[in-house]
């Protein structure tokens, strides 16, 4: 048995140490042109979210879920909203105190596990950001129902996440050989799925496990927890070896309505 949690908060403690894009955090001049209203983030790899997508930010309230790092956290607090965020890995919480020591920002950091936000109220937010990580969980509808319990109403939940064609591919094989050749099935699990001795491999690299979720896992599963998706677009990823042929990362902006 294999406690995902745990395992991928130290996989994402050695991606700090590795210096993953992800890890990296803004600049002290990009804090600075967000205070005077010159700012993006990103949902998914290159494409950035529509300022339209967050209305009026100023003074209100955004969960930033598992969304360490020193990026959005620090740069919406720079906008001037009221940012807490929350992340599985100390090491990237870390990142943003030190971006909201070194910028005078108020951010509030807090550790734990997406799935379960119990450590806040009931409709607690205006605003959740969730950049591309439900692939390091089992089971998104988790996510999305505590996302729906702790948005205020008409809270605005911002979502990206993978299309689940990138798990079906036996990269081992396109490695060795550059075939693209269909192997695995949706939903997906590196624990479930992966070869013994692959799976063996990536634990005792640190490396992180992931989860391969449906379309309607993530698309329906917002639906089903009580939300109205009002928002859409796709994105590529830097490098991504399905570029020529598809988009491979998907953004919603979804609305809580009672």
């Amino acid at each position: 048995m294999i406690d995902i949690v745990e395992h991928n908060r130290m996989a994402w403690k050695n991606e700090v140490e590795k210096e993953n894009q992800w890890t990296i955090p803004v600049s002290t001049e990009e804090i600075i042109n967000a205070r005077k209203g010159n700012w993006n983030v990103l949902l998914t790899p290159t494409v950035f979210v529509p300022k339209e997508w967050f209305g009026n930010i100023q003074s209100k309230k955004i969960l930033c879920l598992a969304s360490g790092g020193g990026q959005q956290g620090p740069l919406l607090a720079a906008v001037g909203a009221n940012v807490t965020v929350f992340d599985n890995c100390i090491e990237q919480l870390n990142i943003d105190k030190m971006v909201a020591n070194r910028d005078n920002l108020n951010i509030e950091t807090i550790q734990g596990d997406m799935k379960d936000l119990s450590c806040f109220a009931d409709k607690s937010f205006d605003l959740i950001f969730h950049p591309v990580s439900n692939c390091f969980i089992d089971n998104p509808q988790n996510v999305w129902n505590e996302c729906n319990r702790v948005l205020k109403n008409d809270g605005i939940l911002l979502a990206g996440f993978c299309n689940p064609i990138i798990f079906i591919f036996d990269l081992s094989k396109w490695d060795k050989e550059k075939k693209l050749e269909v192997k695995y099935k949706i939903p997906y699990s590196d624990i479930d799925q992966l070869p013994k001795e692959d799976l063996i491999d990536r634990i005792q690299s640190k490396e992180t496990l992931e989860f391969g979720h449906s379309l309607e896992s993530q698309i329906g599963g917002q639906l089903n927890s009580g939300f109205i998706i009002n928002g859409f677009y796709e994105d590529i990823s830097n490098g991504d070896l399905l570029n020529p042929y598809i988009k491979t990362f998907i953004a919603t902006r979804a609305v809580k309505k009672m």
